[in-house]
This record gives structure tokens, C-alpha cells and sequence, in this order.
């Protein structure tokens, strides 16, 4: 076992700590810098390269755009793209640790960019409503540099219960945040320059669902 090895155990183990704990866990660093600012140069060269689509709500025949609700632009990762594979990997090492030290049998991952241009945002929402969908976590990797307070851009966290503010996340960069899908409504500020992230949910099997293509 190497040095790598004994780090990625740890960071692990908090993970599943805090999500036992509190549902939700916020590391300032996960991924290596390096795969940190391949991915960061990856998502910027697509909105140069106007590769982005608008996203929309819902999915597959009740997806559609809604600009009072959201107005970023999304595109999932590409398995074929060197640099989506190499995060893609690390979110399969991630999904084997939660699976072993949690049981939660997280059987799949999917990803997408998202981009925010200035004056974007995304209003309060769940990713999955109890008992209605298949995502258990979702994660949020954020790829924004000298990323400051008055940018805004921020994840705020809100309780199920009570609606109230549990905390609110900085975009910066290789920040990166997991949370139970059901359990925390959430929303992002209007961001004030570009503001790039991965959005990802880990996903149980429904046998009702067709199988991801």
C-alpha cells in the first residue's frame, strides 16, 4: 500500500463519517491539483468553444428549459475524453469506498459540466424526491480559480425540516461537496463572472429504468 493509498482511506472514512453524521460532507480539496486543472482547462474550453447546451428540468420525456428556475449550460462528460475518464475513474474508486463502508449499493455515475454565466443561478430544488428516484448522493466538484466572496455563485444547503440555512459553499476551486440526494434542498446564487462545476449523482439500480447509453 502506498502513501496515496493511506491518504484516499482516510478522506474516505470522513466522508462516510459525515454522511452517517450529518448527510453531507464539504472537502477544499479532493481530486490531485493537476486532474484538478486538466478538468477546470476541459469545461472552459468547452463554453469557448460554445459546446454547452441550456439546461432544463426534469428528464427524458418530462425534461424541459425553464428559465425562471435555472439558467446555466450543462453537457455530460464523455467516457472517450482522457480527462472525463480520469475524474470518471476517481468517482468509481469513490463508489466502491461508500459502497464498502456504508452499504449503500451505489451501482452507477453520471456527470455533467455545468457552466454559470454572469447573472446565472439555480433556484431551490431537490435532486431526488423520497421513494421517486434513483440518485442517493450527489456531488458537486467546483473548477473556478481565485474564486472570491462578492462573485457570489454560492451552493447554499438548506434543512428538509424547517427550510433553514445549514451553510453555504464557496465555488473555489477543487472544492468539493456530497450530500444525500432527498434529504437537502439547495440552490446556487446568481454568479457574478463564469463560474464552472461537475454536478454528479450516484445512483441504486431500478430495474424500471432503461439502462444508461
Amino acid at each position: 500500500m502506498n502513501a496515496q493509498s493511506v491518504v484516499d482511506f482516510a478522506v474516505f472514512d470522513l466522508i462516510a463519517d459525515a454522511l452517517t453524521t450529518q448527510g453531507y460532507c464539504i472537502l477544499p480539496q479532493l481530486l490531485p491539483p493537476a486532474l484538478t486543472h486538466d478538468l477546470y482547462r476541459r469545461v472552459a474550453r468547452l463554453d469557448e468553444h460554445n459546446d454547452l447546451e441550456r439546461a432544463g428540468i426534469g428528464r427524458e420525456q418530462k425534461h424541459q428549459l425553464n428559465e425562471n428556475i435555472r439558467s446555466d449550460e450543462t453537457r455530460w462528460l464523455d467516457s472517450e475524453n482522457n480527462v472525463d475518464q480520469a475524474y470518471l475513474n476517481h468517482m468509481s474508486d469513490f463508489r466502491l469506498a461508500m459502497n464498502q463502508r456504508l452499504f449503500l449499493g451505489l451501482f452507477d455515475y453520471e456527470a455533467h459540466y455545468a457552466h454559470y454565466p454572469s447573472g446565472a443561478f439555480y433556484k431551490r430544488h431537490v435532486d431526488a424526491f423520497k421513494g421517486q428516484s434513483s440518485r442517493i448522493l450527489t456531488t458537486v466538484m467546483y473548477l473556478n480559480p481565485f474564486w472570491q466572496t462578492q462573485d457570489g455563485g454560492q451552493l447554499q444547503i438548506y434543512d428538509l425540516n424547517d427550510d433553514s440555512l445549514i451553510t453555504s459553499v464557496e465555488p473555489e476551486m477543487g472544492t468539493f461537496v456530497v450530500f444525500l440526494s432527498e434529504q437537502f434542498p439547495h440552490e446556487v446564487l446568481p454568479a457574478k463572472r463564469d463560474r464552472y462545476s461537475i454536478a454528479g449523482w450516484f445512483r441504486v439500480h431500478d430495474p424500471l429504468q432503461a439502462p444508461m447509453i
